[in-house]
């Protein structure tokens, strides 16, 4: 590793959570960080026959011997934090930055009532929106003023620096996707409240780009998006659930819409990440004689075929390939590719 930062190369919705708990176990990493704008993007993960639906904790979590820390550009929903903390066991390894803002009540009821934000826009109505407003506006409660938070505090950015310069294994967490970045959009006002590229998940975290090793951007075999906006090639829902691609969102549990994989989307993504490595999930949807895969040459052709496209299009190596819903389901081609 010992720095790696991991985003979502289209609209959200790719994976992350899987990619991120497989790195963690099998890369043994020390620190696992989490970037993003807040509890409005949730990262899924299937471990040893369990799911976990996560908003706030890193997915770094299956690694019983990672510590775990929220960085300050995160927004905090101290209630889902706590209700994380307890799910997964991680109250005696888990770190919050002193200066991450907390989202209130009103934020979340601003959030679902505004007919921009929720009726144009359509937002998940966490509240992170009008938080990250008033955190512009310099009136935004913060972590260290909130009692309760006291003993998870710390100085995420002097942690993670720390790690870094003794040679520690970081892997630096992701939330949403490219291309709902409030600066790296076509489609504005469809997005988010914040730059969501690698460049921003460094900012958050306090980590300079000097110091990160790799950058991993993470496809879908597909195009999936939540909320408003413009979607290229989009399939109508009939054909989405006939080809496997209806999805129901993590946070909001609204329908997915789908779309054919986007080259012309993910060669910009590439290059608004400097991606060093990519990673390809839910091949078993696109390619269902690929499910459970753990090596490249178990693949069938086309899956094959359609990884190759992938690298010769984006001029980037595909590292990882998601085969099934479980951590493990994945072909390594850091070790595996004949």
């Amino acid at each position: 590793m010992p720095a790696t930062v991991v985003v979502g190369g289209f609209y959200g919705d790719e994976g992350k959570g899987k990619i991120l708990s497989y790195l963690s176990v099998v890369d043994d990493v020390d620190l696992g960080v989490r970037g993003g704008v807040g509890p409005n993007a949730g990262h899924t993960v299937v471990f040893k026959g369990k799911e976990f639906k996560l908003r706030q904790i890193p997915s770094a979590f299956v690694n019983e011997r990672t510590l775990l820390l929220i960085g300050p550009g995160v927004l905090i929903n101290p209630e889902v934090l706590f209700n994380e903390i307890q799910i997964t066991g991680t109250e005696n390894r888990i770190y919050v930055d002193k200066n991450c803002g907390i989202i209130e009540r009103r934020h979340i009821e601003l959030d679902s009532s505004d007919s921009h934000l929720k009726g144009t826009v359509g937002t998940t109505g966490t509240g992170t929106g009008p938080a990250n407003a008033e955190r512009v506006l310099r009136k935004l409660k913060i972590a260290r003023d909130v009692p309760d938070l006291q003993k998870y505090l710390g100085d995420v950015p002097e942690m993670v620096n720390e790690a870094v310069d003794s040679g520690k294994k970081v892997l630096i967490e992701g939330t949403q996707g490219t291309f709902l970045s409030l600066w790296h959009t076509d489609y504005y006002p469809f997005c988010t409240s914040k730059d969501t590229t690698a460049s921003a998940i460094c900012s958050d975290v306090g980590l300079g780009p000097k110091k990160v090793d790799d950058i991993l951007v993470i496809f879908k075999s597909y195009v999936t998006r939540v909320g408003g906006g413009p979607l290229e090639n989009e399939y109508s829902e009939d054909e989405a659930r006939r080809l496997g691609m209806l999805e129901i969102a993590t946070v909001t549990g609204r329908k997915r819409r789908s779309a054919p994989f986007n080259f012309k989307l993910a060669k910009r993504a590439v290059m608004l990440n400097s991606a060093t490595q990519v990673a390809i999930t839910k091949l078993d949807v696109l390619f269902p004689e690929a499910s459970g895969a753990k090596r490249y040459e178990d693949l069938p052709r086309g899956a094959r075929d359609f990884i190759d496209k992938v690298e010769d299009e984006l001029k980037v190596p595909v590292t990882l390939v998601g085969t099934g819903k479980d951590i493990m389901e994945i072909v390594d081609m850091r070790k595996d590719k004949l």
